[in-house]
């Protein structure tokens, strides 16, 4: 075990669940920013071992300072994803939040920083092309362009000497204890009946099980190569071939609705106008289009090479998943 201590943001999302368990069986020291730490739904941290609770969010330097106090490395896997909102959110987590994070690593002398980002800043994917971390980038979305500018700050600090720095680009994430995005439309969606394929499911989708991401983490934390990329994702599959697995699997026998793309565009600009009386997010935001409509061929060759990550197989990821949904969605499990 690693005599270091590993500071962590992020704690209380989908991949906190695996990174905290991941990170303490290979540090004796794991401390966690945690803006709620009473709450109910954060009770299970109190089953992690070698863990520290700091009280704070991204922008309490206080707390930052704390955390990383002594510290080594940093696992910055905090941010906030959703396919709809302005930009001035996505700007404050994702950009300015990353900032604070690179100032108090600076000033804590820390050694190594891991950033979490997403396949996404990609924005929409050549015709054809492979998507590896050499791709161009060209945003599409608040989102998107609030992670790839959070990515060149945390370049920009490596380059800078201030420490070593590697950027992770997970695909889709799904598994146990999700309830958005890829989960939501290729699980919790199905399971009740509702199957929507659009243009006959012919489209490309990297999924990642959320445990291969936390090992990502902690592989890069121990090996990454300072200044690099990493693409962390599954084997693409299409979304035709996603549901066959998930039916399959959950033995579904609901039928599946199959609708042309711009069908599914215009519903998505309804939906948004309605969304801009209510304020709330659509069931189906426009935002979603790039991920849904491109084929998203992502390699992962070069994390398998250099991190020796494996990937779990859609097939057992999707097998744990809905054993999950079926037990009720337990907090612990």
């Amino acid at each position: 075990m690693n005599d270091s201590t590993v500071f962590v943001t992020g704690a209380t999302g989908f991949l906190g669940r695996y990174l905290l368990p991941a990170l303490s069986e290979r540090y004796s020291h794991v401390r966690v920013l945690v803006r709620h730490p009473d709450a109910p739904a954060n009770a299970w941290l109190r089953t992690i071992p070698n863990l520290d609770i700091i009280t704070g969010d991204l922008h309490n330097a206080n707390a930052l300072a704390a955390g990383m106090a002594g510290a080594s490395f940093v696992a910055h896997a905090a941010g906030l994803f959703r396919f709809w909102g302005d930009a001035t959110g996505f700007e404050r987590v994702n950009v300015q939040g990353t900032q604070a994070m690179l100032e108090a690593a600076r000033a804590a002398g820390i050694r190594r920083f891991v950033h979490v980002s997403t396949f996404a800043v990609v924005g929409t994917p050549l015709p054809g092309a492979i998507v590896d971390e050499a791709h161009p980038v060209q945003p599409q979305d608040p989102y998107q362009r609030s992670k790839l500018e959070a990515e060149r700050r945390v370049l920009a600090a490596g380059a800078a000497g201030d420490m070593d720095v590697v950027v992770l680009r997970p695909g889709a994430f799904y598994g146990p204890h999700g309830t958005y995005a890829f989960n939501r439309l290729f699980f919790h969606d199905p399971m009740r009946g509702l199957i929507m394929q659009m243009d006959g499911g012919k489209y490309i989708i990297p999924p990642v099980f959320v445990p291969d991401v936390a090992q990502a983490v902690a592989l890069a934390l121990e090996h990454g190569r300072d200044g690099e990329i990493y693409n962390i994702c599954g084997q693409p599959l299409s979304h035709r071939a996603a549901y066959d697995i998930v039916c399959r699997e959950a033995k579904l026998r609901f039928p599946r609705l199959n609708l042309p793309g711009w069908m599914g565009i215009m519903a998505s600009q309804i939906m948004e106008r309605v969304a801009s009386i209510t304020h709330r997010e659509p069931f189906y935001p426009l935002n979603m289009r790039t991920y849904v409509y491109n084929d998203w061929r992502v390699s992962s060759e070069k994390a398998e090479r250099e991190l020796g990550i494996r990937f779990t197989p859609f097939e057992d990821g999707a097998r744990q998943t809905i054993a999950w949904y079926r037990a009720g969605r337990p907090q612990v499990s």
